[in-house]
């Protein structure tokens, strides 16, 4: 009795820990299984470098998620009763250039604009324009985030109805340049917007990257962005809380094997040790189709056929983590070091920026790096030692280094070099005398940290191209959440709807399980916490 359960969850991301959760407080009987000695997947907060120095190991910044009813509602209590607090900065995103000049965007769209004015009044007025068409976009869009997606073909139809619908679809065509080059005149406004929608693991160039552009002033201006105050793990352990609060449990070093099946419908898992678990009504697997046939019997042929055939992002991340003695400031000083999301360039020339991503492609280190980052302890100090300093780089690097992943083992610390000699350009803070120690993570350790998510190190899952959104993502076949011959496996992750990043899309695979279930979704979320 003790190893039957009505659900069991396969890995424990922050996307199958938010099913889960919600599953749970819908009654049923929840098992999390995790591979890892710690929860969270690409949402954990650990001392990678010294005790006392909490980084994060992959998300650091919450945007996507601040529209989820599971935060503007608190749908499962974690603001309310299990501790998540998130710290929201007036300025969400900026890029700032060797010069110490920057570009701004205010969560207050009135003083972004006049930071924008000083330099091209035309492209202030042009900016507001294009915010407040975004903004008022954004209702409806947000509300098909956290949902099961619209199919393709009904998403296009209600699109072309109405001159705003074709709007979306234009943008949804075009690629990001093209859309900044239709609305805005300077260079450097051009150059923080396209390298801004670029965090997506996208290129400037690639087609069906345009309406990142067109979305994120909506987010930022009535959303904001934030951090969790401890780390992005935060959410995480409020999760986990949750879903013990209503009854469920999460296991860790609990690796799956196997999803186990009978007559085409799921019936529980086997771990590696050989212990099984039965579950009566689904299993929720973290699982990316490209891999799911190694875990369960009965995909069709040629379902299995169209998921090999995903595409994934052109290029990865690297991460350096830093334990400081002392924290590191921006040299151009001002309010910058509030910034949540913020670039570093050297050039505010596109064609410098779109040649680095070029060399991305061809799996090269670009001559200039793309990076980003900060010291998260000048935000929030419980990520360090009193004074001390907790720096979280990000650096986008190929997954196929010169064609050859294995590479990044004997290249990882010297590619994490030039990204440090490009850091302490902008920051004072960075010397060797004050670093205490780092830790680098390759595209090909992302990989290894998820196997059966991240894939070629996508911490995103696949692109977010055009065929590969609402009903089509991350195929046709498993655009549902559900598993095509395997009855009760359902799917959660980064490759699904709405997208890679905190979400807390795990909501919309809830939904759908419940409508199968015949389970009020609306009774269970008016329930009492």
């Amino acid at each position: 009795m003790g190893n039957r359960y009505d659900i069991i969850s396969v890995g424990g991301g922050h996307n199958g820990l938010t099913a889960a959760a919600y599953m749970a407080k819908a009654g049923k009987k929840v098992l999390v299984l995790e591979r890892k000695g710690h929860p969270g997947g690409g949402v954990s907060t650990r001392e990678l470098t010294l005790p006392g120095f909490w980084h994060d190991e992959h998300s650091n910044v919450h945007i996507m998620l601040q529209g989820n009813p599971l935060i503007t509602e608190d749908e499962l209590g974690l603001l309310s009763k299990f501790g998540l607090k998130y710290r929201y900065s007036p300025l969400p995103s900026a890029t700032v250039f060797e010069d110490g000049s920057a570009i701004k965007l205010y969560k207050d769209l009135d003083r972004t604009c006049e930071g924008i004015a000083e330099f091209s009044p035309r492209d202030a007025e042009a900016y507001r324009r294009f915010a407040q068409k975004s903004m008022a976009f954004l209702p409806m869009f947000m509300s098909g985030l956290y949902a099961p997606p619209f199919p393709m073909g009904a998403f296009m139809a209600m699109m072309d109805q109405t001159d705003e619908g074709r709007d979306i679809l234009d943008f949804m065509s075009r690629s990001s340049v093209d859309i900044v080059d239709q609305f805005f005149e300077s260079e450097r406004l051009k150059v923080h917007l396209v390298r801004l929608v670029t965090e997506n693991l996208q290129a400037p160039d690639d087609l069906g990257t345009g309406m990142g552009v067109f979305l994120m002033p909506g987010i930022i201006h009535t959303y904001g962005v934030s951090r969790p105050i401890g780390g992005s793990g935060e959410l995480t352990k409020a999760m986990i809380k949750a879903i013990e609060h209503f009854g469920g449990e999460v296991r860790c070093q609990s690796e799956v094997s196997r999803i186990l099946t009978s007559s085409g419908r799921i019936t529980g898992v086997e771990l590696t040790t050989g212990e099984r678990f039965e579950a009566k009504d689904a299993v929720i697997a973290g699982i990316h189709p490209k891999v799911l046939g190694r875990f369960v019997e009965g995909i069709p042929e040629r379902v299995n056929d169209r998921a090999q055939r995903i595409t994934q992002s052109h290029f990865s991340i690297m991460l350096s983590h830093y334990a400081l003695k002392k924290q590191a400031r921006l040299k151009a000083g001002g309010d910058l070091d509030d910034a949540l999301m913020l670039e570093l360039m050297t050039s505010d020339r596109m064609n410098d920026m779109r040649t680095s991503f070029d060399q991305l492609k061809q799996g090269k280190i670009p001559t200039v790096p793309l990076c980003a980052g900060s010291d998260i302890a000048v935000f929030d100090s419980s990520r360090a030692p009193a004074g001390s300093g907790t720096f979280y780089g990000v650096t986008f690097a190929p997954y196929d280094l010169e064609g050859n992943p294995a590479l990044w083992d004997e290249r990882k610390e010297e590619v994490a070099d030039r990204s440090l000699a490009y850091y302490r350009r902008f920051f004072d803070g960075m010397e060797d005398d004050n670093i205490l120690a780092r830790v680098v993570k390759s595209p090909l350790d992302m990989e290894r940290d998820s196997p059966n998510s991240f894939l070629r190190g996508d911490i995103h899952g696949c692109a977010p191209y055009m065929y590969q959104t609402v009903g089509h993502r991350p195929t046709p076949d498993y655009g549902n959440y559900t598993v095509p011959g395997v009855a009760g496996l359902y799917l959660v992750g980064p490759f699904m709807h709405p997208g890679g990043g905190v979400f807390g899309a795990g909501r919309g695979t809830a939904i759908r399980m419940m409508d199968d279930m015949n389970i009020d979704y609306d009774k269970v979320m008016g329930a009492r916490v």
